[in-house]
């Protein structure tokens, strides 16, 4: 069968794009998870959602549960394959795209491990945060390392004091579970904002979306401040005060020794790399697509290459970009160029 756009990404992003297409294009989405979810269901067990249901809906699809209450990553799964079925989006799993090129007609050539794809248009919808990243400033001495992404729940940590790296969204919410079973210490390498789920009996969403921060643009004033420093938003962080030590910027780590900013050195059993992901776009071969940091080049998700799209960039258009809710304007706005 021809199609007229391939979608290369079968998470939130890639089936909102698909979607926004259905009703003009005929559009395949390929996926390289054994079904769709998965990168979700990989996370750690305890993950939760910071957004409430009813601000983790792709377009007007409702999700189960109270409104207001906070969706299990396990719901999530649930969600999006619910969403694929009862839209009848077409998803071939196992479809690891290995190539992406562009022949002198202005066509791409789409390769997987099995099968080659010709087509004018393509939406790169692997999402803002693919592959593990940990800093190359250890010398493998610690006893346990792990990056977050491998984290699953407390049983796998050994006892013994645990150093978290990164104190981000999934770095607090790992620091205050652990805290109830481990010594725990926490490295951050910049203040941290913390902002509760509720304000005035209202949630902390409705009052972004009231006064339209979620919509800010990359560009713009308040953009560029929440960039810098994007807060935490949750409980989690009163817990992490009470019952983690924390700690500054973690320099160097040699000879099974913490070196940190303004602190003796420490000895730890356990890291946890909480240092957040890298996209790897090294199956792209066509110019002018990738920037020398290997980030993409495009302006809310066009690029300057006819026909070629990204979707699910933290910060692609505005601040909810990279959240389910957020994406579903960026792939109207996808669609749209696209017909």
């Amino acid at each position: 069968m021809e199609y007229d756009v391939i979608v290369i990404g079968g998470g939130q992003a890639g089936l909102a794009v698909a979607y926004a297409l259905k009703e003009k294009k005929k559009t395949l989405i390929l996926d390289e998870n054994e079904q769709t979810g998965d990168s979700w269901k990989k996370r750690y067990d305890s993950l939760q959602l910071f957004t409430p249901r009813n601000y983790s809906e792709l377009f007007d699809f409702k999700f189960r549960g109270d409104p207001k209450g906070f969706p299990h990553k396990d719901e999530v799964v649930s969600y999006l394959q619910e969403f694929e079925i009862k839209n009848q989006l077409s998803v071939l799993h196992n479809q690891q795209v290995i190539k992406l090129s562009r022949g002198n007609d202005q066509t791409f050539r789409v390769i997987t491990q099995n099968q080659t794809y010709m087509v004018k248009n393509v939406v790169i919808a692997t999402g803002a945060f693919h592959n593990p990243f940990i800093p190359d400033i250890h010398d493998h001495s610690i006893p346990y390392m792990i990056h977050a992404s491998a984290y699953k729940n407390p049983t796998q940590i050994p006892q013994g004091d645990v150093l978290i790296i990164g104190a981000g969204n999934t770095g607090i919410q790992i620091a205050a579970e652990l805290s109830k079973s481990h010594t725990v210490m926490l490295a951050k390498s910049k203040p941290i904002k913390s902002i509760p789920h509720s304000l005035a009996g209202k949630s902390l969403f409705w009052w972004l979306e009231t006064f339209r921060i979620t919509k800010a643009s990359p560009s713009s004033i308040v953009g560029k401040m929440l960039r810098k420093r994007d807060p935490i938003i949750g409980d989690d962080y009163k817990i992490v005060k009470d019952q983690v030590e924390i700690l500054g910027r973690v320099r160097q780590i040699i000879d099974g020794q913490v070196h940190i900013q303004d602190t003796l050195p420490k000895k730890v059993t356990s890291i946890i790399w909480a240092t957040g992901y890298r996209n790897n776009y090294s199956w792209i071969d066509i110019d002018g697509v990738i920037d020398d940091h290997g980030k993409p080049i495009h302006r809310f998700g066009i690029t300057e290459i006819k026909g070629l799209y990204f979707i699910g960039q933290s910060w692609q258009s505005k601040r909810s970009s990279a959240l389910i809710y957020g994406v579903s304007g960026d792939a109207k706005m996808i669609a749209k160029e696209i017909l």
